[in-house]
This record gives C-alpha cells, structure tokens and sequence, in this order.
C-alpha cells in the first residue's frame, strides 16, 4: 500500500524553497513545520542507515529512488540512536513494510522522532532543480499554518554556512567498546558518529572509547590511547575553532590519526588549510574516487555539502593529497608527511553502501601496531 491509498492520504503539505519553488503532496511522518538545508541522495538503498546519520542534521532530504519505506526499517540498522534528518522528501511512500525480521514500518518512526515529511511530489523535477541552483534552504509544512507565515519562518532558517551542529549530536558521556584487553587502544572524538565507524574498528580487534566532543585532551591522554579517530558529523567545520585545535594538539602527540568527513576537515583546517560550502555537496553511495598513491579506483558512499578547498594546498606544507574524486576533481583525502595521520572525505565504513574502502580501517589498525610497541603517550 503506497501512501495515496493510506488512512493518511487525505492529510496535505507542502515543501517551498528559499528561492520561492513551491510543491504540494501528501503528508507523511509527524504533523507540524520543519526547516532546514535541502539536499538529494541518489542511493538506491539504505534509507535507514541514511536517516539516523547524524552528519544528515539540519538538512532537509530529498530521496532520488522513488520508492522508500517498503522494506520497514531493522532494529540492527540504525547509525545512532534516533533518526537525524530535519525533514523527508520523497516520490512514492510505503505504509506497509514487508521484510524478515525485527522490523517497524518507516511511518511509525518518523512519527515517534517527530520527523515532518511529503510524498507524491515529483522529486525528480526537484533534484534537477537543486543540481541546477545550489543547495538553499527549504520547508516542509503539513498543519495548516498560513503561506505567508510559513514563509517568514523559512526566510529566518540559518544558512548551513557557519553553522555549528556536532554538539547538538555529540554523545553526553564516554561509552566503550571492543575488548578492554587488547593492546590496540583508540580515542574516537565524537563529533556526529555513525556506529559503524566503530563497528569497523572493533571488529579489528580494537577497544574503542568514544569521547564528547567537549572533553579535554588530558581527560582523553589519560585513558592511554595509542591512537585517535576523529569521527564525522554535521554542519560547517570552520565554525568549530576549540575542535579544530584541540585535533591540532591530538596531532602534535605523534601517534596515529584517523580522520572521516567532518573529521578529515578538520583536520585540514588544523593544519592551516581551508574548506569552503560546496554548490549542491556529495550525498550517495556511488561516488568515484581515485587513489592517487596506489592509482585503484574505488566506489565510495559520501554525504558532505563542505570540502577542504584545494587552492589553499599550496599556502600550506607537509600536507599531501592522497585521493581525489573523479566526478569534480575535488579533493577526497590527505595525509601529513612523516606523521602517521591520514583522513579522508568519504565513508570508507559505507553503511549504507559499498565496501571498497574498509582496507583504510587496516592501514589505520597497522599504523598504531607498528608504529613502535602500540604504548601510550
């Protein structure tokens, strides 16, 4: 059953853009008016791991496959403990969930998060015209409110420039994982974590703690790491000055770094390079990338709307590009010379999509085991 013959199909909303687009359709999710950036996955899968990923707060998304509930969602599948996004687009919606196992429909959860969404709009025709203007802000209204009111709420939206979010997702307080035993220790900063990140380390045999953002680096040296993961995240990494030192001092230790999206950019940026608001960002699981050191390509999923500007490379030194995608020539990871610390723009955890990249989880596992006895700072 697709939403048009649901109990809800007689509920109306409607989606207006910051450059006065207008769409109606059907209401799904929670009832009320939500607001944020707009933005498009072209996935053709994982809709779930792609709700709860925190690095999707604050934007408004819009899916490019058009059919999206029909599998439910899985109690196993989640990236974080709730779902993220600020609101949902989509062509087709299933009521129904029909799929094996410990599954809810996606109606019911969107509606328990509190997630306003449309459907039976032509997303296609909107993707188009995002890829044509740029990203900008959108909302999504289904209560009734009046037009005119509606639009001075979407006219006071904050632009995702400048914006800080990590913190509004960061965990509250440590939280362990893996085995306590192994010799393997690592410091996981969490700026927006997906679960897989973690999964992916300690499924390597790692003891993984995951820090909040906001803790110390005595606090965090003290636990005796013998190597640090910056996670990825949300919002605008230049609007994250404490963070981006507090990486710049976790560089300075010497031991090894590993850094994934909003932590690759901060990186950067620790290291004196800049990053700047891309024009509609990457969001899929079928994103091209080019090795540069080993010269294999790989297919990666992404999900950024900023990336470390490639004209600040020559403003800075000991910093090389190490990946570089092949759709724009953007840049898709760096490393600093004669330091162990790498970090890259895509997932190489890719939940939801493919797992070409998970080797950079062993070269980050084999950096802190050879980088002398694996002890402390």
């Amino acid at each position: 059953m697709t939403h048009n013959d649901s109990q809800g199909a007689s509920r109306r909303a409607v989606l207006l853009l910051e450059d006065g687009t207008r769409f109606e359709g059907a209401a799904i999710g929670a009832t009320g008016t939500t607001t944020g950036e707009v933005a498009f996955n072209t996935g053709m899968y994982g809709y779930q791991e792609i709700f709860t990923d925190p690095s999707y707060k604050g934007q408004v998304l819009v899916m490019a496959t058009p059919h999206i509930g029909n599998y439910g969602v899985h109690s196993a599948e989640n990236e974080s403990g709730s779902t993220q996004i600020a609101g949902l687009v989509v062509r087709n919606f299933s009521e129904v969930a029909s799929r094996i196992g410990d599954i809810e429909p996606l109606a019911d959860r969107l509606g328990r998060d509190g997630i306003v969404g449309i459907a039976d709009i032509d997303t296609r025709g909107l993707i188009q015209h995002i890829r044509d203007c740029g990203a900008m802000n959108a909302l999504i209204s289904n209560d009734g409110t009046p037009e005119p009111e509606l639009l001075s709420r979407l006219k006071d939206t904050p632009s995702m420039e400048g914006l800080e979010l990590s913190s509004g997702v960061t965990r509250q307080a440590a939280e362990d994982a893996g085995d306590p035993e192994s010799a393997v220790r690592i410091a996981l900063l969490d700026l927006g974590n997906k679960e897989n990140i973690t999964r992916c380390l300690t499924e390597r045999g790692a003891f993984v703690r995951q820090f909040p953002m906001s803790t110390g680096l005595e606090e965090m040296r003290a636990w005796k790491p013998t190597g640090w993961m910056i996670s990825n995240g949300p919002g605008d990494p230049s609007a994250m000055p404490e963070t981006i030192s507090l990486i710049r001092d976790i560089i300075t230790l010497g031991q090894p770094v590993f850094g994934i999206c909003l932590g690759h950019q901060l990186i950067a940026l620790s290291q004196g390079l800049r990053t700047e608001k891309m024009f509609q960002g990457h969001r899929g699981v079928n994103h091209p990338v080019k090795d540069l050191e080993s010269g294999k390509c790989e297919i990666t999923s992404q999900n950024h709307g900023f990336v470390v500007s490639r004209d600040s490379l020559s403003e800075v030194e000991g910093v090389t590009v190490t990946h570089e995608h092949l759709n724009d020539g953007t840049v898709a990871g760096i490393k600093i010379e004669g330091q162990p610390v790498f970090s890259v723009q895509f997932h190489p955890e890719a939940s939801a999509g493919p797992h070409d990249s998970r080797h950079l989880f062993d070269r980050f596992i084999t950096h802190i085991t050879q980088q002398g006895t694996t002890q402390p700072v």
